[in-house]
């Protein structure tokens, strides 16, 4: 006989089970759609499996459109972007957790309030800014801002490092460490979880930015891969096959880099709702 608590964890299973499937009819229907002629989309009833399989339209879309200088041009963004967010978190987060300054708690209240601004609110300023500095039509506008820090993981760096005891910093300058030293060998590895999430998190909004790019970037070699897309949507008709392929193509990176540092990820937040 079942007993009561099997059955509840079954059922658990079966609920979690039919959200997740839930979620990905949305991916599938891309995928089904990848694979087809544009005519077999718009079917009535609609048509899950291809037939036949049009294998051809991820080699077509990748090919129609230069998709390789924008893959390249969104790497080196999204590349940069993580190591400014990755390099200056760290440093100011630290700077908030440990170090005395007289009005330290009152800047970091300040900077918490920046959390507040829509982003429409600050992007004129700063295309006149980056306009005057002539930035606009490099990769500057994308990348610098990154390297001056979040307000968002400036403050997630910081809550986890003031979990950490002192008297790790302590033993590390008896044996004669300064405070970088200290940063950089003791602090960053314990804080290993949160920089795995910042780094989840940068890859994920700076490879989907469309925003910021549409603004800065106005010359075709300089696109990104979101606005390469768009080159499959014209006034009157949409290649919805190729459109489908090409997304899905670029989707590839982001699931995997998630994966990849889904343990990582998942331990952050778990750390987070323990030490909160």
């Amino acid at each position: 006989m079942i007993s009561s608590a099997r059955l509840r964890r079954w059922l658990l299973l079966a609920l979690l089970w039919g959200v997740a499937l839930l979620f990905l009819v949305p991916l599938l229907w891309m995928l089904s759609s990848s694979l087809k002629p544009t005519w077999q989309i718009f079917e009535t009833p609609p048509r899950w499996l291809p037939n036949p399989p049009r294998w051809e339209n991820y080699s077509e879309a990748l090919t129609t459109l230069p998709f390789g200088r924008y893959l390249s041009n969104t790497t080196v963004i999204t590349l940069l972007t993580i190591v400014g967010h990755l390099l200056s978190c760290t440093l100011v987060a630290y700077a908030f957790a440990r170090l005395r300054a007289p009005g330290r708690d009152t800047l970091f209240v300040v900077m918490l309030a920046t959390l507040m601004l829509p982003y429409p609110v600050t992007m004129t300023p700063l295309y006149v800014i980056f306009h005057r500095l002539g930035w606009i039509n490099t990769f500057l506008p994308l990348t610098v801002p990154a390297f001056l820090g979040s307000p968002f993981y400036i403050f997630l760096l910081r809550q986890f490092f003031l979990t950490i005891p002192r008297d790790f910093e302590d033993a590390a300058r008896i044996d004669g460490a300064n405070t970088l030293q200290i940063l950089a060998w003791v602090l960053v590895p314990m804080v290993a979880p949160a920089l795995a999430t910042v780094t989840l998190f940068t890859f994920q909004a700076s490879w989907n930015d469309f925003l910021a790019p549409l603004i800065y970037l106005q010359r075709p070699d300089l696109y990104t891969v979101t606005l390469g897309l768009q080159f499959f949507r014209s006034t009157y008709t949409t290649n919805w096959a190729y459109l489908m392929a090409a997304s899905l193509t670029t989707m590839l990176p982001v699931i995997a880099v998630f994966f990849a540092a889904q343990r990582y990820f998942l331990a952050g937040i778990s750390l987070a709702g323990i030490k909160g």
